[in-house]
């Protein structure tokens, strides 16, 4: 089984809104044309694509196969779907090339979620008996599960705003990013509450995006990549849907993910935490230290792109290794309520 690893990632921009199709083929198509520039390739060399993306989301029925024509019609192409982020559709490429039945592969993701009420729309994923018929939207979810650390005392509204404001001031180097600008603490603890304690520095924005990532079998990597991100170790882990039946200020589901994975010697993390205290959950459920620089691309907090901000953890934390500037790196990916179901990945330089 051959080592599987990164060799190119681009994104579309963290915008507000669109004006384009709830497909994404207007998103994707200069994504796509990136990625060829940066790697070499063309839509010839990908053996296998795989995206991520809802239907909810899109408000149409199969929008995944609408969004095909951001790749092409001809010649023929061996595709795949998951209907969720695309962190999940980048798992299922890697088993693919793991089992040697697909040489490269090209994931993408792709949400706009500016086309409908995102944050009700989420409360659809919640138990359909007791309480999705509340409709409680996805940042009332979020308030319950940082008020019961706040008062177990695992964590303080300061320490949340010590990582709005590093991820929102991190986030100034990067282009792609939804929100910037240097950002003080005592700044944001002066800001109105949106739904205590959450402020709106804590909540990730709505945002519309797409990201894509090329992964290649460790042989092929070399030809396309300098210094390919090899991904060492990849996994993922749920926990119970129902709010009520498991402790939120943990994620159990992280811990085994990491667990599996082995996180010792990781340099930077790209931890996928839209709302602020996730990101401290998630410290303490992968065993980060403060040595761990931590989103140094400002995280889901500067822009939350739906079904695609999970593979854009990813490819930042691939890009750190693909551009020299980190050895040993971790990536995250969470769907579902409350860091519901979690997905890790360890990416080192090829030696």
């Amino acid at each position: 089984m051959h080592d599987v690893a990164v060799v190119g990632f681009s994104q579309a921009p963290n915008v507000r809104r669109t004006h384009g199709t709830t497909n994404g083929v207007e998103m994707l198509v200069p994504v796509f044309a990136d990625l060829y520039a940066r790697t070499g390739l063309s839509k010839s060399d990908i053996d296998f694509w795989c995206s991520g993306s809802s239907d909810y989301l899109a408000g149409r029925a199969f929008s995944f196969v609408a969004a095909v024509d951001a790749i092409g019609a001809f010649p023929p192409i061996h595709e795949s779907h998951v209907e969720m982020d695309a962190a999940w559709a980048l798992y299922e490429a890697w088993l693919k090339i793991r089992t040697g039945e697909v040489e490269t592969a090209l994931v993408y993701g792709f949400g706009k979620s500016s086309a409908g009420a995102l944050r009700r729309v989420l409360a659809l994923q919640l138990d359909p008996y007791v309480v999705a018929p509340l409709w409680p939207d996805s940042v009332g979810v979020a308030g319950l599960q940082a008020r019961l650390g706040l008062d177990a005392g695992l964590w303080s509204e300061k320490d949340m705003a010590e990582v709005a404001a590093r991820s929102l001031t991190g986030a100034a180097t990067n282009p792609a990013a939804q929100r910037s600008g240097a950002v003080e603490v005592a700044e944001l603890l002066d800001a109105p509450m949106v739904a205590d304690p959450l402020r709106a520095h804590d909540i990730a924005p709505v945002t519309d995006g797409a990201a894509a990532v090329v992964l290649a079998a460790l042989p092929r990597a070399r030809e396309i990549a300098e210094r390919p991100a090899v991904i060492r170790g990849i996994a993922h882990h749920v926990d119970s849907p129902v709010l009520g039946a498991r402790d939120l200020t943990r994620s159990p589901s992280a811990e085994a993910a990491a667990a599996a994975v082995g996180t010792a010697g990781v340099e930077i993390a790209e931890l996928h935490a839209p709302f602020s205290h996730q990101e401290l959950i998630l410290r303490r459920a992968l065993g980060l230290d403060e040595r761990v620089r931590v989103n140094p691309s400002g995280g889901a907090l500067a822009g939350n792109p739906m079904f695609a901000a999970g593979l854009t953890r990813i490819g930042e934390a691939a890009r750190q290794v693909l551009e020299g500037r980190a050895g040993r790196v971790l990536a995250h990916a969470t769907s579902g309520p409350a860091l519901q179901q979690n997905l890790v990945a360890v990416l080192e330089g090829a030696g």
